[in-house]
């Protein structure tokens, strides 16, 4: 048990440097644009950074999966990468079909997976909503001091 709580815990800290690492390179990409995301026209820019932000989230959330899936094929609790991505990113979302189960011995793991995920999902939002946030702000300081 404790194996598998420090594991999880390892894997848990490591997905969210990795949520991390994303959300500094996105950063870094939004001050290299800033002047062009404050110029008008606002709207069609807004919706560029949302589906950009989206699709970046979702690249850090593949990642996650991703390292959980390797873990466990490292591991052997799967005998396929196939298998252990599926069951990854099943647990990861809570989504928890249930058609492919951890041996009993690892079990722990899956709720792990599945603590991380949720924890994932509510940084990502936060982050997603923060950057429309802040940059929609700017945008309208901007218009009001006749930018």
């Amino acid at each position: 048990m404790l194996t598998q709580l420090l594991l999880g815990g390892a894997l848990i800290v490591a997905t969210i440097m990795i949520a991390g690492t994303g959300f500094i390179l996105m950063e870094f990409v939004l001050m290299r644009c800033r002047r062009w995301l404050l110029r008008p026209p606002h709207k069609p820019k807004l919706l560029l950074l949302l589906v950009a932000s989206v699709v970046w989230i979702l690249v850090i959330a593949t990642a996650g999966v991703w390292l959980w899936a390797l873990a466990m094929l490292w591991l052997d609790l799967f005998v396929t990468l196939e298998a252990a991505v599926y069951f990854a990113l099943v647990a990861f979302t809570t989504l928890g079909f249930g058609d492919l189960l951890l041996p009993d011995q690892w079990r722990l793991l899956s709720g792990m997976a599945a603590i991380n995920g949720l924890m994932m999902i509510g940084l990502q939002t936060a982050f997603l909503i923060e950057v429309v946030r802040v940059v929609r702000q700017s945008q309208a300081t901007q218009d009001w001091n006749g930018g």
